[in-house]
């Protein structure tokens, strides 16, 4: 008989913790990939979802509450330019 921790070893990927307050809600799971672990952080709101490596997480401990701040300018993701797109292309988030 197969269990939930029995799935979650078969994919890689371990239980996720959802961190959430009245401004956003982000899903973190931690996954095995041939490289080894990493931390999946993805927005369900808006779609976006990143997996970082140790050292990139590490390196946020290096940056200074300004750094935040200028990631916060543009509270819903990058936009078209950011992204590297045309402007006048309409985007879709899932």
């Amino acid at each position: 008989m197969r269990t939930a921790s029995d799935s979650e070893e078969d994919d890689g990927r371990d239980e996720t913790i959802v961190v959430a307050n009245e401004f956003a809600v982000v899903h973190l799971t931690k996954i095995r990939t041939r490289n080894g672990s990493r931390l999946e952080i993805r927005s369900p709101r808006l779609g976006y979802t990143i997996s970082l490596d140790p050292l990139e997480l590490d390196s946020l401990t290096w940056q200074t509450p300004d750094t935040f701040a200028r990631f916060l300018s543009t509270p819903f993701g990058p936009g078209p330019r950011e992204r590297g797109e045309r402007s006048d292309k309409p985007t879709e988030r899932i």
